[in-house]
């Protein structure tokens, strides 16, 4: 897993995974066709596939206070 090197933070990647895992293991779909069955791994491949996009919440928090 090479391209885990390129993303922006490591941190974000890990959360977002983290997250898309909890929502495979209450029985959603995977996105990408996978040969795997761990939910650990197919939310992996999915936020380095680009399937699974994640926001910064700061950001967020900013855009609405401008508003």
């Amino acid at each position: 897993m090479n391209r885990i090197e390129n993303l922006e933070s490591k941190f974000r990647f890990v959360h977002a995974a983290a997250r898309r895992a909890r929502q495979l293991q209450s029985g959603s779909r995977p996105l990408l066709p996978t040969v795997t069955r761990k939910p650990t791994c197919i939310a992996m491949e999915e936020v380095l596939g680009g399937a699974v996009t994640y926001r910064n919440a700061a950001e967020t928090t900013e855009a609405s206070v401008r508003k």
